[in-house]
């Protein structure tokens, strides 16, 4: 098939971010298989490293306004070019539908974003692909209406979880100017989608998995003594998600003859609360706070260790972890696996198979610490079971194929620019 000369418009949140990385690897990927992409962000970056993915993205990047006061010249143009566009009566209703349901500063924000975006991205653009399925997918449909074009979505966790049950079934629905397709990262999400959706075929489950081509093979793990210390990593931000306060509560509770350290990688909001905790549980001399690294760096720590631990849980709000891609990294260099059966993580965590996955109660996480430490035939065999695991059913590429070929049908579409004719 010949490829449409204009670029897919990506929108993501923010760009670069170290705790994406998943992102990075597909649009890497979706270059390699020959498509042209343009990437819009929602935010500029806050971290001060980067992955050497992002250094191997090609494709432009541009900034939206963040917040529509602080450029107030762009956005006015847009306003008034956005009028003149051929869907600005169909996106206006959709607005109004919306705000009317969600009356919140963020949802006006997302439309003057869209009209930035919709009078900026260039003529030939063929559509629009959007990184999670909340305020991304907002703009990216909005952007579609105005300018009569195809968009499609990646959908994550925290966005499926957190988003209300009205909105996601419009960006699900072609009559409410919804997305052509929508790939998603777990079975558990999939599921959820494709109840909502008009036809659940519209749904796609894209695990990520990996690009093994740009993992070390796993390092030479002689077998631990049961005696031995055992060092601890864990990589993810401290929110409440990923259930670091109950790990930490965990700590206080390991045997006094364990020799234990544990090493955290990840920045986050609770960081200065969780080391608090630390100090008044009485166990921060043995944890190194690493904060934000990029990959190698991860990947280095994660050698170094003895067993992964992430505990997630779902939040207060709904938020949840869907498949953590750290997991299967950490699967990558034969590092064994402890976590929860939150969300998708069984998916690629059999218990007792490829991992151990225990409730988040400090008790059962300290119990379980302890058990994988004092069992290192154990722990080793499942750790070899995940990466084998890996090697056969969570590689990258099949993936990616499916998003090509949903992607190139989608840049083909003349629907949409039909519908917001037909919408005037």
């Amino acid at each position: 098939m010949t490829e449409h000369a204009g670029r897919l418009a990506v929108v993501v949140k923010g760009w670069p971010r170290l705790s994406e990385t998943f992102i990075a690897q597909e649009l890497v990927a979706l270059e390699d298989a020959g498509l042209g992409l343009e990437i819009w962000s929602l935010r500029h970056p806050t971290d001060t490293k980067t992955h050497p993915l992002h250094d191997r993205l090609t494709a432009p990047v541009r900034y939206l306004p963040e917040y529509l006061k602080d450029e107030p010249g762009r956005v006015l143009r847009s306003w008034q070019a956005a009028r003149r566009l051929p869907g600005f009566a169909a996106a206006w209703r959709a607005l109004r539908r919306d705000y009317a349901r969600d009356r919140t500063p963020n949802r006006l924000r997302r439309f003057g974003q869209a009209c930035v975006l919709a009078c900026e991205m260039p003529v030939d653009a063929p559509g629009l692909y959007a990184h999670f399925l909340h305020t991304p997918s907002s703009v990216a449909r909005y952007t579609a209406i105005l300018r009569g074009l195809p968009w499609a979505f990646s959908a994550h966790a925290k966005d499926i979880w957190t988003s209300p049950a009205w909105e996601l079934q419009e960006k699900l629905d072609p009559k409410s100017f919804g997305a052509a397709f929508g790939a998603t990262c777990t079975g558990f999400g999939a599921a959820h989608l494709q109840a909502l959706a008009d036809t659940p075929s519209r749904i796609n489950l894209v695990y990520h998995g990996l690009d093994l081509r740009r993992f070390p093979a796993p390092p030479d793990r002689p077998l631990r003594q049961p005696g031995d210390p055992v060092g601890l990593v864990s990589v993810g931000r401290l929110v409440e998600k990923k259930g670091f306060d109950r790990l930490i509560e965990a700590f206080a509770l390991l045997p006094p003859d364990l020799d234990w350290h544990w090493t955290h990688i990840g920045g986050g909001a609770l960081k200065d609360k969780l080391r608090r905790q630390a100090q008044t549980r009485g166990v921060a001399e043995r944890i190194t706070w690493r904060g934000a690294c990029d990959q190698p760096e991860v990947i280095a720590a994660m050698r170094a260790a003895d067993l992964f631990v992430l505990p997630s849980r779902v939040a207060a709000n709904g938020d949840r972890d869907g498949l953590p891609n750290v997991l299967m990294e950490a699967a990558s260099q034969k590092l064994a696996i402890l976590s929860t059966p939150v969300s998708a993580i069984p998916e690629f965590i059999e218990s007792g198979t490829h991992g151990l996955l225990s409730d988040d109660a400090p008790e059962t996480l300290a119990q379980a610490i302890t058990d994988l430490a004092r069992d290192p035939a154990r722990t080793a065999g499942m750790a070899e079971a995940a990466y084998q695991r890996l090697h056969t059913e969570f590689q990258m590429q099949p993936g990616i194929a499916t998003l090509v070929t949903r992607l190139r049908t989608m840049m083909q579409d003349t629907q949409p620019r039909a519908m917001v004719q037909a919408a005037r």
